[in-house]
């Protein structure tokens, strides 16, 4: 999990950094999921933006697998790259890591495949311009 080699490195966009604070926890102190997922549906929502050239919507989130706690302090950064595009729809990979904020330690927290849809300005599906 720790071991492999940082996104950019593998050529995934950097999209989102952001500080994990105390007001992202629950009660027992720890950083919600849904807050990091969050944080991923932006990143995912930036890229596949910038691949189809206009407004996109998130339509699914087809997996999510959590590797590691994210603590407050946190530097937390998600990283994107389109694996797929279709007509209308693109799928992106997408992974959070954190830098601790006490160690410098970089460290994949969680992963997931998100697809997104281009849409015109009514909202209907429109198709993805090619590259």
């Amino acid at each position: 999990m720790n071991s492999a080699r940082h996104p950019c490195e593998r050529g995934l966009t950097p999209a989102v950094r952001t500080l994990a604070m105390p007001a992202d926890t629950n009660p027992s102190g720890d950083i919600f999921g849904g807050w990091l997922l969050a944080q991923m549906d932006i990143a995912a929502g930036i890229v596949a933006h910038e691949r189809a050239r206009g407004r996109v919507v998130t339509v699914a989130l087809d997996a999510m697998a959590f590797h590691a706690p994210v603590f407050v302090g946190d530097l937390v950064s998600c990283y994107a790259e389109v694996v797929r595009v279709g007509r209308t729809s693109l799928t992106l990979h997408v992974e959070a890591w954190a830098r601790r904020g006490r160690t410098g330690e970089e460290v994949k927290v969680t992963e997931g495949r998100f697809t997104m849809v281009a849409v015109d300005a009514e909202r209907r599906p429109r198709p993805v311009p090619t590259e």
